[in-house]
Parts: C-alpha cells; structure tokens; sequence
C-alpha cells in the first residue's frame, strides 16, 4: 500500500432515528422516551473512523431529493470525504429508525432503505463509478448493496483489496457468493452464524465460514472477545472496559474503520484490530454520535487494549 491510501465506500449513508424508551417497556401501549436523530449508515459510519486515521476517502452512496438528503450531504462534506452519491429527485432518502428499552438494548429496527436495491446496481455501471473503483487503492462496502452490485463491484476493484461489513443477519447473505474475492468481512456473531448456517464459535466457527469461502474476518460480539482470522492463523482479543459508558451505538463502525485504516497503512490484522478495538471504545466512552480522535487520546486508548492470544 502507498504511504497515502486512498479508499472509496460504496454503501449506505442515510439517516439514523434512536428513540430509547425512558422506563419500563410496555408492548402495544404509548412509552413514554427520547428519540435522536442523526446521520449513519453503516459504510458511511466506518469511513468517518478511516478518515480520522489519515486515510483519504470517497463515498459512493444514493439518496433521495428531500430535505433528508440534504443533512446527510452535509455531513459526507463535514467529515472530510468526498462525496460521489447519486440524488434521485422522485426518491425518499433511506432510512433506519431503532427503538430500545431503557437498558439499550433493541426493540425493533425498522429499514426503510428500497432506493439502494432499486438504485445500486446501476450505479456500478456508471463511468464516473468504474473511474472511482480505479482511482482507489482499496475498496470498503456493506452489504446494503445488493448482490447484483456487489458482484459488479467485485469485478470492477480489479484486484484491488476489497473489505466489507456484513449490516446485518438477513443481509450478510447477499455477500455469500463473493465470499473469496473479500480481503476481510467484518460481522458480529448472529451474522456469522447466518453465513455459517450454524451458532459456532472459536475454531468452529472459522472453519465453517472458510468452508463457505472467507479467507479473513472479524468476528465481534458485544463486550466479549472479537475473533479475528487469516492465513497467518487465528486469535482473540479482548475489548479494553470503558472507563464509562456514554453509548455502545456505533462502536462496532469505529471499530471497523480503524482496523481497515490501520491495514490501509501496512500493518497486520493483529495490530490493526487492537486500533480497531480503541477506536470502539473511544465511541462507546463518548456522548457524540461522531466521537473525536485526538492522537493522544488515541494512542492512551490503545494502550489499553491487550495483546492477541492465539487460538489453538
């Protein structure tokens, strides 16, 4: 990789509703909360982690010709990245609306994302896309695409490493023909049983999602140890505590974003993932939907996050 990676997103980039219900859950009855709006999406949430760690960025997203789209412009533009999207002015911009229990933990997620299935992949066919994918000396995607684009996508990068990041159980299995073409994919534990058709865990697990085709990943699971794997073998680290908890929203994102930055600049998946695991707990510690990095606040973190142990 050059000293100065550049990476290009393709994915979701939309806007993100949290309404936390203030007490006691009461099904089918008026809960009484605070609803948040901000802007996310998983690829676009990554990318600002990337971006914080030196890496140049570009974004390949769609949205819709409302006053949604707008914010969401205004924040690709915020965060540094060039912004490559594609507005359909008769379109809704997409969206993700999540409701939690007092506790934090999800209710229900609503996706109202229809224009990325409708619109991505005619996207890829798109010059300006083809003169983006060869611009970049990585490509980072979510599966919000649908298989049809990432297949494109795929064939496009041209070698070219490819990261990608799973969103969720019932779309991770859009990525399950492509699984060998991907440098490294990064899933939370329901999402990797789905690809591997099982709940497995450790060598287990690794096995099965390399007999479906996956050469490296990362597998995260809450404030349990983060599997990671590769050619080099296969190993665990565990997530540093938080020294408070201000909100866990975002930092599997973070997380992400700076293991994929850290690649970006030639390091292993072994140190890249314990950058990765300070980026997370930077945003879990931090009330901001968009945490700051400082270097010194950085590098502190990660002298909290222990060496990887090797699974046998």
């Amino acid at each position: 990789m050059p000293t100065s990676p550049t990476i290009l997103a393709l994915g979701g980039a939309h806007i993100d509703r949290r309404g936390q219900v203030s007490g006691a859950y009461v099904p089918a009855a008026s809960n009484p909360g605070i609803m948040r709006e901000d802007v996310g999406g998983v690829v676009f949430n990554a990318l600002r982690s990337v971006v914080k760690r030196g890496v140049s960025a570009s974004l390949v997203s769609v949205r819709g010709g409302d006053a949604a789209a707008d914010t969401v412009a205004l924040a690709i533009d915020n965060a540094g990245i060039a912004d490559l999207s594609v507005v359909f002015l008769d379109r809704t911009t997409p969206s993700y609306t999540a409701l939690i229990d007092a506790e934090g933990e999800l209710i229900v997620g609503l996706a109202d994302m229809a224009l990325y299935d409708l619109a991505f992949p005619k996207q890829m066919r798109r010059s300006k896309v083809r003169e983006a994918i060869a611009a970049a000396d990585a490509i980072l995607c979510d599966a919000n695409l649908p298989t049809a684009a990432l297949e494109r996508m795929v064939a496009l990068a041209g070698g070219r490493p490819v990261f990608a990041i799973a969103v969720s159980p019932a779309k991770v299995v859009r990525l399950a023909p492509l699984l060998d073409d991907l440098s490294l994919l990064f899933m939370n534990r329901r999402e990797a049983a789905a690809l591997a058709g099982a709940e497995l865990s450790g060598e287990t697990l690794v096995d099965a999602l390399r007999r479906a085709g996956l050469n490296a990943g990362v597998v995260t699971s809450g404030s349990a140890s983060v599997l990671g794997f590769d050619d080099t073998g296969i190993f665990e680290i565990d997530p540093p505590a938080p020294r408070k908890i201000a909100d866990v929203t975002g930092a599997g994102d973070a997380l992400t974003g700076a293991t994929v930055a850290a690649l970006l600049r030639g390091l292993p998946l072994r140190a890249a993932l314990r950058e990765g695991l300070a980026a997370a707990m930077l945003a879990i510690e931090s009330p901001e939907a968009v945490p700051s990095f400082t270097a010194g606040n950085f590098m502190q973190a990660l002298g909290l996050v222990p060496e990887p142990r090797e699974v046998a």
